[in-house]
């Protein structure tokens, strides 16, 4: 009888809605494997089942978080954000990153870390059967789990590798000669295909819904995303017609990317995102409108009054939300995973630790007198990119013009200009609302509320990022180095001082609905001709075109959820028009979501984007010389480029002598 690793028996339980403070010490089993038993032993076993599948649920933690610190998620950072800090405290780091010096521990472990989880799960899928423990539904929503997992880890290696070799679906037998344990790269459609056709066979089998406890366990939904996404990229330009990459190729030279472009494509893209808004499973989050509020939560700022949306509620309108909160509140610890309804795919409550999740993101982006390191931000181009609050364009010049020398917000002015605070440069006025909940500029307020002592000092602070300031230029890397901070993921009460403080749980959001509604338009917007495109489960048929309605009923609702106009009809008759618009709302709604990098690349926009000179603000200037500060200037400290190696990451040197018939990507050394 074939004998494999077994976990020492341990009662893992992979529901993290209660207590867990932990997902990495949670899922990390591995130091549990010290026995060999039989497969037949393990999978009749309740215990010895879930701690298999818990280690299989470890392999999409670490290197393979979908949002973290820089330690982890390093294509977090595209030309939206940044970081600062670095082993060597003088930002070298990023600099290697951003020229495509690619030697780090992340690009090395991932590729070793999702492989490890693939053959868990597939041992996990061949080997699981009825009997024991287990009815028949809980061995089908069991290796469903498994399935979807394996399909999720050759998901994030087709984002980070490119086409990479699917291995044989049972497994490896690693008794094998070395020639047999060689394997060449899949091409890219085969790879998006095989994600999608596992999703599918996944969703069969997995709940609509799951309850509080095992709220970070895939359901239908989330494996219909993850398929979703997978089509959508192999639609879009990097993998559909991209004759570019004709010297990627296998070890016997077959194109790995599509030379020849196909609209159906985009039909299939369009169509499996729809299989996920038929679910009606899911909506996006919004908090009801508030009268009156505290500096936590202030009160609703009501957008300019619009003659289609002022008076609606939503989905119609804003009357009824406060589109300020309906964002923030998303992502910053104040809804609970099982209260949020356009949450699709989530691991659970983030890792705690300094170097992994949103906890660690969250407090890297703090300012130094509320406990945090006061090194992550973003950049002058994702700070204009957010609109005025009427949805018009934000435009320097017109605003300088306006205002004159009266630059900065007086006393007088403060009900003028909400939610500025006194001293506030106007350039930061008026602005749509996920500019608030995304944006710390300079002069922000700083509320870090759960502080119990010295809260004259820890709380309700505003912060300046000029030179001589606290959380100004410094000799180091705690500080910003285009004096523009991040607020989003940070909840009003965060804290890190130790004044009877702390930084609130977050949960991390994987997948969620305003990503599928904004690929769900986008992928319409590809497609001119018609396409009858069946459904997951075969039981309908999607007539998929260039629909203008249904397109700007998805647009339509991020848009109003966020505070703003849905765009006018011209735009969305106009293709190239309505192409540029998506992009830049998806840089917008999914800032800091590991979104950007891969979005820029699949468009192949990255060469222009990633490779422009990156500004902020002149944080030489000190409080004496405040309106010299925000002169736009070139960082010289976070400057970037492009090649085309940076499509996709390379593979380790190891890798390639283990695997003589793995082949590299385009522009990286192939170590022959």
């Amino acid at each position: 009888m074939k004998k494999i690793t077994l976990l020492a028996p341990l009662l893992l339980s992979l529901g993290l809605g209660l207590s867990i403070s932990s997902c990495s010490k949670y899922l990390d089993v591995e130091h549990f494997f010290d026995d060999r038993q039989s497969e037949d032993r393990i999978f009749k076993s309740k215990d010895y089942t879930e701690q298999w599948l818990g280690n299989c649920y470890n392999k999409l933690l670490d290197y393979n978080l979908e949002m973290g610190h820089r330690n982890y998620t390093i294509s977090n950072y595209s030309d939206d954000m940044f970081y600062n800090e670095s082993a060597g405290g003088n930002g070298d780091e990023y600099r290697r990153f951003k020229f495509g010096e690619y030697d780090y521990t992340w690009q090395r472990q991932s590729w070793a870390q999702s492989y490890g989880g693939i053959r868990q799960a597939s041992v996990m899928i061949h080997s699981m059967a009825e009997g024991g423990a287990f009815t028949p539904k809980q061995v089908a929503d069991y290796k469903a789990q498994a399935r979807f997992i394996r399909a999720y880890l050759y998901w994030l290696l087709l984002r980070k590798y490119g086409p990479v070799p699917i291995m044989p679906d049972k497994g490896v037998d690693y008794d094998e000669s070395y020639d047999k344990l060689a394997y060449p790269r899949n091409t890219y459609d085969e790879v998006a295909t095989f994600i999608a056709e596992e999703m599918a066979l996944a969703a069969q089998d997995l709940p609509l819904k799951r309850d509080n406890r095992n709220i970070a366990r895939p359901t239908r939904g989330a494996a219909l995303a993850t398929r979703a996404k997978a089509l959508l990229f192999a639609a879009s330009p990097l993998a559909n017609g991209n004759a570019e990459m004709s010297e990627f190729t296998d070890d016997k030279g077959r194109m790995l990317i599509s030379a020849q472009y196909s609209e159906e494509k985009w039909a299939r893209a369009a169509a499996a995102a729809k299989d996920v808004i038929d679910l009606n499973a899911y909506k996006l989050y919004t908090a009801d409108f508030k009268a009156k509020g505290t500096a936590d939560y202030p009160a609703t700022i009501t957008p300019p009054h619009h003659p289609e949306y002022s008076e609606k509620n939503f989905p119609e309108g804003w009357a009824n939300i406060d589109p300020f909160e309906s964002y923030r509140a998303v992502f910053n610890g104040d809804l609970y995973a099982a209260e949020n309804p356009e949450m699709i795919f989530t691991r659970g409550e983030n890792q705690t630790d300094e170097n992994h999740g949103i906890i660690a993101l969250t407090r890297h982006q703090m300012p130094q007198v509320g406990g945090g390191y006061n090194c992550h931000g973003i950049t002058l181009k994702q700070c204009d990119a957010y609109a005025m609050n009427d949805g018009t364009t934000f435009n320097r010049q017109q605003i300088r013009q306006k205002y004159g020398t009266n630059m900065f917000v007086q006393k007088a002015e403060l009900d003028q200009f909400k939610p500025l605070l006194e001293n506030v440069w106007k350039d930061f006025a008026h602005r749509e609302p996920r500019f608030y909940a995304s944006v710390a500029y300079s002069g922000t307020l700083w509320t870090m509320s759960s502080a119990t002592s010295n809260l004259s000092n820890v709380t309700n602070k505003q912060i300046f990022y000029y030179r001589g300031e606290n959380e100004g230029m410094i000799n180091g890397d705690r500080w910003l180095p285009t004096g523009i901070g991040m607020m989003k993921f940070v909840n009003p009460k965060d804290n890190a001082t130790g004044n009877g403080g702390k930084i609130y749980p977050k949960v991390e959001i994987a997948i969620r609905y305003a990503d599928l509604l904004l690929m769900y338009a986008e992928a319409l917007n590809e497609i001119n001709g018609s396409y009858m495109v069946a459904s997951w489960d075969g039981k309908t048929t999607h007539q998929i075109t260039r629909n203008i309605d249904q397109m700007k009923n998805s647009i339509g609702m991020v848009r109003i959820r966020a505070g703003v106009p849905n765009y006018d009809n011209a735009i969305y008759t106009d293709q190239a028009a309505l192409r540029r618009q998506i992009k830049g709302e998806r840089q917008i709604e999914l800032l800091g979501e590991n979104q950007r990098y891969y979005d820029l690349r699949r468009w192949k926009d990255a060469p222009i984007d990633e490779a422009q000179q990156i500004y902020g603000y002149n944080v030489y200037m000190t409080k004496d010389n405040a309106d010299l500060f925000y002169t736009p200037v070139r960082v010289p400290q976070l400057q970037t480029i492009f090649s085309k190696k940076m499509y996709f990451w390379p593979v380790d040197w190891d890798e390639l002598r283990k695997n003589r018939r793995m082949t590299q990507a385009p522009g990286w050394p192939s170590f022959d």
